[in-house]
């Protein structure tokens, strides 16, 4: 097992833990905060809402695009709380993970009846 697999094993069960403690059908708000608090809890290293400026032909705008979550600078973790992940949360997802240079992503849908069905794995490059 490689250091991000084990990174993205303990970030998923951190969402298990709060969806566990939770459940589903809160906003996407309070599961990012109590996310926050259950990495914290676990000692894993991370930032919250970070700012993503676009680059296009060497001009940088900042368009307002936040990163929920960048764990040790090696895993972005996107919260939802919707009916379902659509292949536009994907792509929001993977343009992150190629704008930021960072390889992994967890797409992760707190309104699901378990949560592990809701989450998804990305990798980019």
């Amino acid at each position: 097992m490689t250091e991000r697999d084990s990174l993205t094993g303990a970030i998923i069960g951190a969402a298990i833990e709060v969806h566990r403690q939770l459940g589903p059908g809160l906003l996407e708000s309070a599961h990012e905060e109590y996310l926050y608090r259950e990495l914290s809890l676990s000692y894993i290293e991370f930032r919250r809402q970070i700012p993503l400026p676009v680059v296009y032909k060497g001009l940088k705008l900042d368009c307002g695009y936040r990163m929920d979550i960048v764990v040790s600078n090696q895993v972005i973790v996107e919260v939802k709380s919707v009916d379902a992940i659509h292949p536009i949360h994907a792509a929001q997802l993977l343009t992150y993970l190629k704008l930021s240079g960072i390889r992994i992503g967890l797409l992760i849908n707190f309104n699901s009846v378990v949560v592990k069905d809701g989450i998804k794995r990305l990798v980019y490059g």
